[in-house]
């Protein structure tokens, strides 16, 4: 049935379940068998799925925890909950036991859609979900009752279900952040900004309806189901991308003539070695996204050897609070940035997308209530990026501390603080130079981790690079970390280390060197290096020097 409004993003399944009916709204291969669901089934399951958990006593407004690994159910489920006008809350399990729990606590859920080993830590940990009432078990049920989803799954008057009505600006969802730098926080997305970052996805990348997809990331799953793609979620482990067994990934793209994949910068990384090993070619791919961290340009040169001539890989820049902000392909990389990368310029990110304002202004730590022009910083220098738009979310949930210091006040509008660093150029490209709560500050002035790095990360000898401060701000002493590639003289590298890094102005001041056996990243992407714990360590290795 048709929504009483189209402003409910579960509006955009029930458009598709009328114009793509027949078509295969998702396909999960596992273990020899495949699963297949259409458009018009998929919704129609999203209405019982509504009208069940009706049942139980979920309603619009409620906030409702959803731990279900990624695939049909969830899809279903996260529809459902929108239909509803429930609010789902989606936490990454990937987070660590404790961050879960402070999610959890945070966002006050009032309902709990799982699987049995959430619903038994619910137990073990009942302080974090103690605002839960109802719970639906997602999978074989223990003792702490509630309903199955067998159960709410059972037809019946789900055929003249009707989606909620809502407006534009209605809680749709609650997602967390990776917490890469900082404890997670709860996003809030309204109806409006779904339907505008699938629409400004559409437009930016071309999505044609019809094509299929490999989302390796849960979230855009849900995209790609709404932009009218048919989704093959792949068997891996979401938590763990660099991880991944490249057959798995390599397999679907073959049988199902994937034309669409999103995936960070170290699931394709291990996947393009593979290929290249292998002298697999992907030749049905019309782009791929990657994004959470920057991407190295050797990763994208070897796909000149994998894809096709006219396929692109793009690099959309944002975050969980503003996605997309800024976009480049890897043609514009590789040909026109990638050695301004390697000398130290930062990493492009593109210029911002139609319709997203952005600006850099002075760096500081404190919040800024209100915006002045006087703010803003000239061409070239490196300050903090700051964005509007109408898919830039407004606040944070239950957080407003972080709120206020991640917004500042613009009449009725608001600019978001993205926590980076950049600058931007006489084309009015922006470059990304790293987290601000990166930055060393040392007696003589501050240096930024992207630039730095790049300049050391040329070393033949090293995997990566991250550069930390030791001591007060103001007064930090440089350390540049090194990850290697295989065994080597750390005596004779470091000499070749400092002779680079004098090479240069902005890597001059860096005169240590320590050397990591494996740098801890972020738990979402595996890419972002956890640099808050590298300079833990280089504390810990040094002494506070």
């Amino acid at each position: 049935m048709k929504s009483h409004t189209s402003e409910n993003i579960a509006h955009t399944l029930e458009q598709l379940a009328q114009e793509r009916a027949g078509s295969d709204a998702l396909i999960v291969p596992r273990s020899g068998s495949v699963s297949k669901i259409t458009f018009h089934e998929l919704d129609q399951n999203a209405n019982r799925l509504a009208e069940g958990l009706r049942r139980t006593g979920m309603s619009k407004g409620d906030r409702i925890l959803v731990m279900v690994p990624s695939g049909i159910d969830f899809i279903a489920l996260t529809f459902a909950l929108f239909k509803l006008g429930a609010i789902p809350v989606l936490i990454d399990p990937g987070l660590g036991r404790r961050n879960v729990l402070n999610c959890i606590a945070t966002a006050q859920p009032r309902g709990m859609i799982a699987v049995s080993l959430a619903h038994a830590a619910r137990k073990v940990f009942p302080k974090a979900f103690r605002s839960v009432e109802w719970n639906v078990t997602v999978g074989r049920r223990w003792f702490w009752g509630g309903a199955t989803l067998r159960q709410i799954r059972q037809p019946r008057s789900h055929e003249d279900f009707q989606s909620a009505r809502v407006e534009p600006d209605d809680p749709a969802a609650i997602l967390f952040t990776s917490g890469s730098t900082g404890p997670p926080k709860g996003v809030l997305y309204t109806h409006r900004m779904f339907y505008q970052q699938v629409e400004l996805l559409r437009r930016l990348f071309h999505i044609e309806q019809g094509e299929m997809d490999l989302p390796t990331f849960p979230l855009f799953a849900l995209f790609g189901v709404a932009l009218g793609m048919t989704c093959v979620i792949p068997d891996m482990d979401p938590t763990r991308p660099a991880a991944v067994d490249p057959e798995k990934i390599i397999a679907p793209i073959k049988e199902y003539k994937i034309t669409n994949s999103f995936g960070s910068p170290a699931l394709w990384n291990t996947v393009s070695k593979y290929c290249l090993e292998k002298q697999v070619q992907l030749p049905t791919f019309k782009r791929i996204l990657m994004a959470g961290a920057p991407v190295p340009g050797d990763l994208l040169e070897r796909f000149d050897h994998i894809l096709p001539p006219d396929a692109l890989i793009h690099t959309p820049y944002g975050a969980t609070e503003a996605l997309p902000v800024a976009s480049i392909s890897h043609r514009e990389i590789l040909d026109k940035t990638w050695q301004q990368t390697c000398e130290g310029k930062g990493t492009c990110v593109g210029k911002a997308v139609d319709g997203l304002t952005l600006k850099i202004i002075q760096i500081t730590d404190e919040a800024i209530d209100e915006w002045n022009d006087s703010l803003e910083v000239t061409q070239g220098t490196i300050g903090e990026v700051v964005v509007q738009g109408p898919w830039v979310t407004r606040r944070y949930f239950n957080l407003e501390d972080a709120t206020r210091l991640a917004k500042i006040r613009d009449g009725e509008n608001f600019w978001h603080r993205m926590g980076d660093v950049g600058y931007l150029d006489e084309e009015n490209r922006l470059w990304f130079c790293g987290r601000k709560s990166h930055r060393v500050r040392t007696a003589t002035g501050t240096l930024f981790t992207i630039p730095c790095e790049a300049i050391f990360n040329t070393h033949p000898k090293v995997k990566r690079s991250a550069l930390v401060g030791v001591g007060p701000p103001g007064q930090q002493t440089p350390i540049i970390i090194i990850e290697a590639n295989g065994s080597i003289n750390e005596e004779a590298i470091t000499a070749e280390l400092l002779s680079l890094g004098a090479s240069y102005t902005i890597t001059q001041p860096i005169r240590r060197v320590l050397y990591h056996p494996s740098f801890p990243v972020d738990i979402r992407h595996n890419a972002k290096i956890n640099r808050e714990q590298l300079a833990h360590w280089a504390r810990s290795a040094q002494g506070e020097l």
